[in-house]
């Protein structure tokens, strides 16, 4: 992405500043401006307000903006004295005309002045990270940042990302250990869970747009290369001669990836077609989808989407197991990175969900259960997102969930979606219960990924479940204005699942 370095000195400030009143997280000029909306962010930026928390020795760095709707959204990281700052991003939201309307910070207080001289080193801080794997396979790399966490003060610290096995399995692990003591401070794992003819186990016949080279077919779409299936043993694209795909065996790997490429390319129309974003990673691409993962799982790395079998040994490439790898991925391409604080489950569930009602196949009928199809462990599907608690996990929001195992703390999030999109009588789906036994009115799927996604778009490093009370409160404001019905519905809905409201959310 593009950077466009501003260099802010704390005092700093210019006539923009004048003009502009803020509170918290809402920055609001007092008339429009006749500037593009990038040059109005950094005019922003270059004003220095409060609520950035920018220290001395600070550089700014803007990133491709996201255009939603008619709203543009700028994500900009930070520096410090020439070192990364871990949770020093931040999303500038303007409307078409250039005029700031609202400003996510993921940072709550300046870092001030901070000796960016290590007292362990690099080296050191490397063996640290490496106990935090059973067994190390690469390191990508060590590199000195500035960890800025929510609520904490700021550390000088060892960022290192290196790939092996957890105790629950494949990782690609960032750790960061403190460089004047050695702790560690935190870690981030990289590793998510689960027009030829093809022949799949879950959408049977169906019809693939395909690359031709020579005489050879490959199964990659013909426009956008990156999205390709291919046989995890080797990552060798598909390929064949005549463009007829798989045997409608579940255990053939081409099989697994006729479905796999047949839910990438699908996702990718809906992306364009519900939200107006181009691709998964939002510059018209993907990963390339693996066949073959040896474990009853499928993950999203990063650099990869790889699809493992169920007890029966059949790849479980279907929408909500697919979409939802890929929906790591989008997660991962909007402002902030992955998710964090037991949300990022329940975010790329929502991505899953939406591809399977996109699709509407008669042989996975849309619903919002998650893994059905797949039947990955013999008991049928792995998440319900109308009564989580049906499977085991919480269908209520508590000070507990954010630190619960990732998966499980997706109960109250699913709930949310659940409810904004369908409504508590379940319109046409289940019921639903609520928590404070209220009745939510839904405003339809389509309605409730787009506020979704946009939420996203001013998503921080600070992401969390309160976070996104606020963010998709905002987005549903943007999205409709003029109209409450839709922001009333994602209000009823996060008090039905026990999210109390937020400081500064929006109202309407």
């Amino acid at each position: 992405m593009s950077r466009i370095p501003l260099v802010i000195a704390v005092g700093t400030a210019t006539a923009v500043a004048a003009a502009l009143t803020a509170g918290p997280a809402l920055a609001q000029p007092s008339a429009p401006s006749a500037v593009s909306p990038a040059a109005a962010a950094d005019a922003l930026v270059a004003a220095n307000p409060s609520y950035l928390h920018a220290s001395a020795s600070e550089t700014f760095q803007r990133h491709a903006a996201v255009n939603s709707a008619g709203f543009s959204y700028i994500p900009y990281t930070r520096t410090y004295k020439g070192l990364p700052v871990k949770g020093g991003d931040f999303v500038v939201m303007t409307d078409a005309k250039g005029v700031a309307q609202y400003t996510s910070v993921a940072q709550t207080s300046a870092i001030g002045e901070l000796s960016v001289t290590p007292k362990v080193s690099g080296t050191a801080a490397l063996a640290i990270a490496k106990k935090q794997l059973k067994s190390v396979r690469s390191v990508e790399g060590t590199n000195l940042v500035v960890v800025a966490g929510e609520g904490t003060a700021a550390r000088l610290a060892w960022e290192s990302t290196i790939n092996g096995t957890s105790a629950e399995g494949v990782s690609r692990l960032s750790v960061t250990v403190d460089a004047l003591t050695g702790k560690v401070l935190g870690t981030e794992e990289h590793v998510t869970e689960v027009n030829g003819t093809g022949n799949g186990w879950i959408y049977g016949t169906v019809t693939v747009n395909t690359t031709q080279s020579g005489s050879t077919y490959l199964l990659q779409d013909p426009s956008h290369t990156t999205i390709r299936a291919q046989n995890a043993s080797g990552n060798a694209t598909f390929s064949g001669s005549d463009n007829v795909w798989g045997n409608g065996n579940g255990t053939n790997r081409e099989t697994g990836g006729v479905d796999a490429f047949y839910v990438a390319q699908k996702q990718f129309a809906m992306l364009s077609s519900w939200l107006g974003r181009n691709g998964q990673n939002g510059s018209g691409g993907a990963w390339p989808i693996r066949i073959g993962l040896n474990d009853e799982n499928a993950y999203y790395d990063g650099t990869q989407v790889q699809i493992g079998h169920n007890t029966a040994n059949q790849w479980i490439s279907s929408a909500d197991v697919v979409g939802h790898e890929l929906g790591h991925g989008i997660d991962d391409h909007t402002p902030g990175g992955i998710s964090r604080r037991g949300t990022q489950e329940f975010v790329a569930d929502t991505f899953g969900a939406a591809t399977e009602w996109y699709i509407n196949s008669p042989n996975d009928a849309p619903d919002y259960l998650v893994g059905e199809e797949v039947n990955l462990v013999g008991s049928g599907p792995i998440r319900n997102m109308y009564n989580p608690a049906a499977l085991g996990d919480s269908n209520c929001y508590s000070s507990s969930t954010p630190n619960q195992e990732v998966h499980a703390a997706a109960g109250p999030g699913n709930h949310w979606f659940y409810l904004l999109a369908q409504g508590s009588s379940g319109n046409g789906q289940p019921s639903s219960p609520t928590c404070n036994n209220s009745t939510v009115t839904g405003v339809g799927i389509q309605n409730a990924i787009k506020i979704m996604y946009n939420a996203m778009l001013l998503k921080t490093s600070s992401s969390s479940y309160l976070n996104y009370r606020k963010w998709t409160l905002q987005a549903a404001k943007n999205l409709f204005p003029g109209s409450c019905t839709q922001f009333n519905s994602v209000k009823a809905a996060w008090s039905a699942v026990n999210v109390p409201a937020q400081s500064g959310e929006a109202t309407c």
